[in-house]
């Protein structure tokens, strides 16, 4: 894709409602936003600005600082991965157009200008790293400037929100009283207070997801030495081994730079096996049929097998989970059950039921099993706990897409009303929605898996936004839109699917509010990665330019040519050869035949073309190094040749594109033509005939076919139809010019494909009457490095055919047949 010539600037600067212009604003500076914009630099455009928020690049690796954080799926650490984010930033040179501190509030659709309106906040260096709810009690104890400092409005023709889903922490559970009169420090995880001492401190930790399996094995180590921890769990979540470095973590972390690096393909195929491994466990997991229960259950039992050998006995029963595996986000466990045993950590379900300044109490009763169990030997008394600073690791603000970002779309409708008249959070495979153009979405509603990597959905849905931002950026397309009845289709089916999931088997999930999920993905990421590859341009309302239009006219052409090809290398493949299994020589002549064909339908293409070319038009004569041209010393036109006859010698070729198979279809057909219907006439079926080469300047000529012995040049044993002729060119007027001994011995060598020509009659009296717009050459093609131009041109119902050799250009002449003049059976009249 060519650099668009769209770049951003200053409109009317001077004036007093100037403002900058972006042809793309990438909203956030996370993973995806920079997969975005690396794919765009790859494309050659660099006229984008990402504004993030928070105060650095990564997003969730930004702003995720927290003691063992890591990706739970692979083996890579944060600060790993966060400087992996920052080298592409400089590989790909645009770590000048991120703005960081710097938060997209609004955008605004303007129908009359065809273009978005954002509003940006810029913000106190710092602030867009502590939450929304932290930064509105903020404003309300110290004023806007503290945290704000000024607005800018800026217009873009391209939007694409990447604005992450574990970004914006949950707070404090409102079920828990007493916050207030806690005199310790309070944090989330995804806020990390580093300044917070740890040592020799009771660390209370609320919530046991995948990022406190990660944190709390920590706390008791090097170098924060708690004193302890008591983690308060409501359920349990299924634990699963995360998969084990390849020779082991030091080794791996050692050594596997420098042989990915070393090794071509190596890290590809490390990569792809992981995803294999994932994708697996979709297929066998997450499904809700019968097959899929059995082995949720095999799992489930190695799994409880598992806990048991790993954790204490008191711990057996509060983590062994009542639902099945996969209906939850699963851990990926490589230290949080081993730190089980360690008698610094305690795991309870009790309830906190009240916060002291330096304590909590937990009881009576119990989370998990049910209080009401009363088989259960879970203790559910009451007992008051020392702490010195709670944690809490309860989650992300999932369900609320896009917050607090407000979007208001050209019919006036922000975003978030849409959805709460729709049902809740959707969109057209997560990435667009109806009645807001131009804006995409990068991992939006429904595409969250609970088996693989979000940055592989991610990428796919960069990848199909790549497609449709080309179209526009290159003017084939002013606007894209998803039709609302493809958005509300896809959203039904999406719904209906998940029902038939391990999402809606009886847990309580982030996945799903009141019955609506906006989060999971109901089917593999193979299957996404084929839709994302292959974008159903039918469910997209996209207003084509006149450039555009064009260009999809020509691609439409080709794929019409791409399957014309597919039809005749299919026949060709069956008919080389009819058993059922294909030995290597047919099939090597199989493939050899098709690039011939593809070739000669390359050439009609562009013969095609020519005749779309305004008059006059001249071809060009060919030039040749085939040993069976041989010109003379003249190289004059054929219209300064004598007066008297001039004879050139050559071949006319029958046997070309289509060959046998062609050519005896159309001898047959000419043999069983009748007085009226449909037929076909082929040249072959008729020797020793004259053609009368029509007046060109007043100048007749003649070609005069005549009959040699049928040779079968390729020798290969089929039966072939091909027939070589001698052409005699006999000159009846001509300007002064060279004597005819000079143009005697000058050849020419002509390929002439199966010309057909097809006859409608009606009537009886318009039999045989030729229909020039039915017309149909296989066409004048390349031959033993010959090149030859030629077009058709319509007068009447006379058709002419120009063909250029060393010795001028030619003009054929197809004259209508009358009744009469039709071929009998045995092929020896034409009149043409």
């Amino acid at each position: 894709m060519s650099p668009a010539p769209d770049t951003i600037r200053v409109v009317d600067g001077l004036g007093q409602a100037t403002y900058t212009y972006y042809p793309i604003l990438i909203v956030g500076a996370g993973e995806s936003a920079i997969a975005l914009a690396s794919r765009l630099r790859e494309e050659g455009f660099d006229q984008f600005r990402l504004f993030e928020r928070q105060s650095g690049i990564g997003g969730t690796w930004w702003i995720n600082r927290y003691p063992g954080v890591a990706c739970d799926v692979l083996h890579p650490e944060g600060p790993e991965i966060y400087k992996y984010l920052s080298d592409i930033c400089e590989k790909y040179q645009f770590v000048d157009k991120i703005q960081v501190n710097t938060d997209v509030s609004e955008l605004r659709w303007l129908e009359d200008e065809q273009i978005w309106e954002a509003t940006l906040t810029h913000m106190v260096p710092g602030t867009g790293d502590i939450s929304s709810r932290e930064r509105n009690q903020r404003i309300a104890e110290n004023g806007m400037e503290s945290v704000y400092l000024r607005q800018e409005v800026v217009r873009a023709r391209i939007v694409c929100s990447c604005a992450g889903g574990l970004v914006e922490p949950n707070v404090w559970p409102s079920s828990i009283p007493g916050r207030d009169t806690f005199e310790g420090p309070v944090f989330h995880s995804a806020r990390w207070d580093y300044n917070v001492d740890l040592n020799n401190k009771d660390v209370i930790v609320i919530g046991t997801g995948c990022s406190a399996a990660q944190f709390v094995p920590r706390l008791t180590e090097e170098p924060y030495n708690a004193k302890s921890v008591t983690q308060i769990m409501r359920s349990p979540p299924w634990v699963v081994p995360r998969p084990e470095e390849p020779f082991g973590p030091e080794n791996y972390r050692k050594y596997s730079p420098m042989v990915f690096s070393t090794v071509p393909g190596l890290a590809a195929l490390f990569r792809f096996i992981c995803f294999a491994r994932g994708e697996s466990d979709w297929f066998r997991l997450f499904d809700d049929n019968s097959w899929n229960q059995k082995s949720r259950k095999k799992l489930e039992s190695q799994m409880i097998a598992r806990m048991k050998r790993m954790v204490p006995e008191k711990y057996h029963e509060i983590l062994t989970p009542n639902y099945s595996i996969g209906c939850k986000r699963r851990i990926f466990d490589k230290a949080w059950f081993q730190s089980l045993n360690n008698p610094k950590i305690e795991l309870t379900t009790k309830p906190i039921t009240n916060v002291a300044p330096n304590s909590i109490t937990i009881g009576p009763g119990r989370h998990y099993p049910d209080p009401h169990d009363k088989k259960s030997k879970v203790p559910t008394n009451e007992e008051t706990i020392p702490a010195d600073v709670i944690i809490l690791g309860n989650g992300f603000e999932v369900t609320t897409w896009l917050h607090p970002l407000k979007i208001r779309g050209k019919n006036g409708e922000y975003m978030q009303e849409v959805w709460d008249a729709r049902g809740g959070p959707q969109a057209y495979l997560g990435l667009a929605m109806d009645g807001f153009p131009n804006l995409f979405i990068i991992f939006g509603p429904n595409t969250a898996t609970g088996h693989s990597s979000v940055v592989l959905a991610s990428e796919n849905m960069v990848e199909y936004s790549i497609k449709v931002i080309k179209k526009i950026l290159r003017g084939d397309i002013t606007t894209a839109e998803i039709k609302k009845e493809s958005e509300v289709a896809w959203t039904k089916t999406v719904q209906e699917r998940l029902k038939r999931t391990v999402f809606n088997s009886g847990c309580h999930n982030w996945y799903q509010t009141d019955g609506w999920n906006a989060t999971g993905y109901p089917y593999s990421q193979i299957d996404f990665t084929f839709r994302c590859m292959f974008p159903k341009w039918s469910d997209w309302d996209l207003q084509y330019t006149r450039k555009g239009l064009i260009r999809k006219r020509a691609g439409q052409a080709l794929n019409v040519l791409l399957l014309v090809l597919a039809l005749v290398g299919a026949y060709f493949l069956r008919r080389e050869s009819p058993s059922d299994s294909l030995s290597l020589q047919s099939l090597t002549h199989f493939v050899q035949k098709g690039l011939k064909q593809s070739l000669y339908g390359i050439s009609g293409m562009v013969n095609r073309a020519i005749t779309m070319l305004p008059e006059p038009w001249v071809p060009p004569a060919f030039h040749t190094s085939d040993d069976r041209v041989r010109g003379g010393s003249s190289q004059s036109s054929l219209s300064a040749l004598p007066q008297n006859c001039a004879l050139f010698h050559g071949h006319l070729d029958i046997d070309t594109l289509g060959g046998a198979g062609f050519a005896s279809q159309f001898q047959s057909a000419a043999s069983s033509q009748g007085e009226e219907g449909d037929g076909v006439w082929d040249l072959s079926a008729y020797a020793g005939v004259e053609i009368d080469v029509g007046a060109i300047d007043g100048k007749i000529y003649t070609l005069v076919l005549k009959d040699e012995e049928p040779q079968d040049r390729r020798n290969d044993g089929r039966d072939r139809a091909g027939v070589s002729w001698e052409a005699e060119f006999c000159v009846t007027e001509s300007d002064e010019g060279d004597t005819v001994d000079e143009a005697k011995g000058k050849k020419i060598w002509v390929s002439w494909s199966a010309l057909k020509a097809t006859y409608r009659g009606k009537e009886k009296k318009d039999a045989g009457k030729l229909k020039t717009d039915q017309v149909k050459r296989v066409g004048f093609m390349m031959r033993r490095s010959i090149s030859y131009f030629g077009r058709y041109e319509h007068i009447d119902r006379n058709v002419y055919s120009y063909f250029g050799t060393q010795q001028g250009d030619f003009r054929l002449e197809l004259r209508s047949l009358s009744a009469r003049e039709k071929p009998s059976a045995n092929g020896q009249v034409l009149s043409v």
